[in-house]
């Protein structure tokens, strides 16, 4: 089985590239093409789906993952979904409710990817040893996918709080950082554990 991702931003495939093995093992190959952000993905994913879907191999499964970034998630969803089924290519959402093979996972990270560091804050501590270990704890942070305005400048103020990029965070390296302790079976983020679940099905 190969998975191609569709992705918004390189620290997604900087995640990504930490997080699908551990998922899924050996026994998948994945590539991850990154995309000038979310509008880019979304404007050419039409044009895309119907490329893939004049040659893609029979083992191949597409997925496309974007951040919510506090628009609507069902809007979003369901634009990725059309897209798909315009190019004739079933999806998990589509195939759930029917008998077969699905060929796209559509996946949106609820409101940012920097909720899913959040999700495990044991693994944030271990890349930045200044974070409290208690911040899991707290009530701004006890739910992830709810963090208030914004988790990517949440994860900043963390970050600069506990001493680190004053002058601002580096998205890649943040989250390749991060990503490198992360273990899928603690998550406490409810869209990450809605992806890792959608992967475990291909």
């Amino acid at each position: 089985m190969h998975l191609d991702f569709l992705l918004e931003e390189e620290s997604a495939r900087a995640a990504l590239l930490h997080l699908v093995p551990r998922i899924l093992g050996a026994k998948v190959t994945a590539d991850y093409k990154v995309f000038q952000g979310k509008k880019d993905l979304l404007d050419n994913l039409p044009a895309r789906l119907k490329g893939y879907r004049k040659w893609m191999p029979g083992n191949w499964r597409l997925v496309v993952l974007v951040d919510e970034d506090r628009q609507d998630c069902l809007e979003i969803k369901s634009r990725m979904e059309g897209a798909a089924i315009e190019a004739g290519l079933p999806t998990l959402t589509a195939m759930r409710a029917v008998q077969g093979q699905f060929r796209v996972i559509n996946r949106v990270a609820v409101e940012e990817l920097e909720a899913w560091f959040f999700g495990d804050v044991e693994a944030l501590c271990t890349a930045y040893p200044g974070v409290p270990s208690s911040l899991g704890a707290r009530a701004p942070y006890r739910d992830p996918d709810a963090v208030k305005g914004g988790t990517w400048e949440a994860l900043e103020r963390v970050l600069q709080k506990a001493g680190y990029y004053r002058g601002g965070i580096p998205k890649v390296e943040v989250a390749d950082q991060i990503a490198a302790h992360m273990n899928p079976d603690r998550n406490t983020s409810a869209s990450f554990r809605v992806f890792r679940d959608a992967l475990r099905l291909v």
